[in-house]
């Protein structure tokens, strides 16, 4: 059964406010929604991003140190593990509190597709606060209380349902775009075709694009906390010489495939979803589409997309780089290393290097802000590009947004920017602060029984190897 079209008031009432002559920021609910949104999306994103970036890294770290029973890859482990429960526990407050206005701010996206957009982040609460919350408990507190494999197997289940929470956050971003799979009836959406939302193209690539750019995150921060500790010739289990090699390795595969998934979703920029017309006729599409165009939103997608290109384009040039340095992180140097003038084996790094290498390794230490800026810049140039539309050719971001006066637009905008700002503050100090501390002072350092400084023998590590 078709629903009843909108009406032509509905079609011209809210977003041709789009079309009029700007006002002042502070008296727009509309443009302080956006703006509102926009902040708390991308510093969610900053915290997500590290997450699924850090969690292959340790995984693999925590195989080899188990298949093995290397004692001083299980402390890698827990290095990294500590900055990756950090920046876990702080993603999922801020994805609580996104949530929260989300709900608040936009309520006309809950209203008219509610059983289709809201089913898959549904499904991705279920995944990161039941599932994925659980298993990082256990490997947090089951260290030295279950064995290696069980412990392994903990931070498996968490690995794969943090890229599963990202899957079904995408397929919601991914519906917004490419709407499918859906009926309306008396004016709602209701969800008709499973498999057509869950291999919706506008999903499949954009998780594809994020993965493949989180794992860029995960790579260069790895880069950027290693370079700042072997310059200081701190490295006296190996850690960090091999959390550049890692680097090394991503960085010559990585840009790539982000930039390959990336242009694979031009495919669908301006092209009508299979649903359009269920809602307004093409006529009505072209009108408001002429309506809603321009201003600060055009502003945005260009920024957005000179941002993430030339982010991208330094990144393509850094990745070959730092392969070069991977001879200074061999045990065997040959005739190379002795005409610079390097220590044999793993002694260049237990004090600092010379010079040359400290510069060479400086650049590595703001690294990380690249494939953020890229990630961020593109998610802006994404979403504004279906502007004036939430869900293309059905919903658009006036219809979508919550009635509600300038005051409490601006209290709205206040609270949450506030908020995520403390938040991002508190996890980023806390960060560099574990990072700079090394192996021995992160949240799962190994806790030694020394609490008397007098004790006549020396303490043993809790955990052993």
């Amino acid at each position: 059964m078709r629903a009843a079209r909108p009406s032509a008031d509905a079609v011209s009432r809210p977003h041709l406010r789009e079309s009029k002559a700007p006002t002042v920021l502070f008296e727009d609910p509309l443009a302080l929604a956006r703006l509102q949104f926009a902040f708390t999306a991308a510093t969610h994103y900053m915290f997500v991003a590290l997450t699924l970036g850090l969690a292959p890294y340790i995984l693999f770290t925590q195989f080899v140190a188990v298949l093995r029973g290397d004692r001083s890859r299980m402390l890698s482990v827990r290095f990294w593990g500590g900055l990756y429960l950090v920046n876990y526990g702080m993603g999922v407050l801020s994805g609580l509190v996104m949530e929260l206005q989300l709900a608040l701010n936009w309520s006309g996206i809950q209203e008219t597709f509610g059983y289709t957009f809201a089913a898959p982040l549904a499904i991705e609460t279920m995944t990161a606060f039941f599932v994925e919350s659980t298993f990082l408990g256990l490997w947090i507190f089951g260290w030295d209380r279950m064995g290696r494999w069980a412990h392994l197997f903990c931070f498996l289940v968490v690995s794969l349902t943090a890229y599963g929470s990202a899957w079904w956050v995408l397929v919601s971003n991914g519906f917004l775009r490419h709407p499918v799979g859906f009926e309306m009836v008396d004016g709602v959406a209701h969800l008709s075709d499973p498999m057509a939302l869950v291999t919706n193209p506008a999903a499949v690539f954009a998780f594809l694009h994020v993965v493949t750019g989180a794992m860029t995150v995960g790579a260069l921060v790895v880069a950027a906390v290693s370079a700042y500790h072997l310059r200081r010739g701190q490295d006296e289990h190996g850690i960090f010489r091999r959390g550049i090699r890692y680097s090394a390795i991503m960085m010559c595969v990585m840009p790539m495939l982000v930039v390959g998934f990336g242009g694979a979703q031009f495919q669908i920029f301006g092209q009508d979803p299979p649903t359009s017309g269920l809602t307004y006729t093409a006529e009505e599409i072209a009108t408001i589409e002429a309506s809603g165009g321009g201003g600060l939103v055009a502003v945005a997608n260009l920024t957005g997309d000179v941002v993430m290109m030339t982010s991208w384009a330094v990144m393509f040039f850094l990745g070959p780089l730092i392969p070069l340095f991977l001879p200074l992180f061999s045990a065997r140097r040959g005739r190379w290393g002795r005409r610079l003038g390097l220590a044999p084996g793993p002694e260049l790094f237990s004090r600092p290097p010379a010079r040359w290498i400290r510069w060479a390794l400086a650049p590595l230490l703001v690294s990380p802000a690249l494939p953020y800026l890229a990630s961020i810049g593109g998610w802006v140039y994404r979403e504004t590009n279906r502007q004036p539309w939430v869900v293309v050719h059905h919903l658009t971001t006036a219809d979508a947004m919550t009635p509600m006066s300038p005051a409490a637009a601006l209290a709205s905008f206040t609270f949450f920017t506030l908020a995520f700002t403390v938040l991002a503050v508190v996890t980023y100090t806390l960060l560099f602060r574990y990072a700079r501390r090394g192996p021995e002072g992160g949240p799962l350092a190994e806790r030694r029984a020394d609490a008397d400084p007098g004790a006549d023998e020396p303490a043993a590590p809790v955990h052993t190897f």
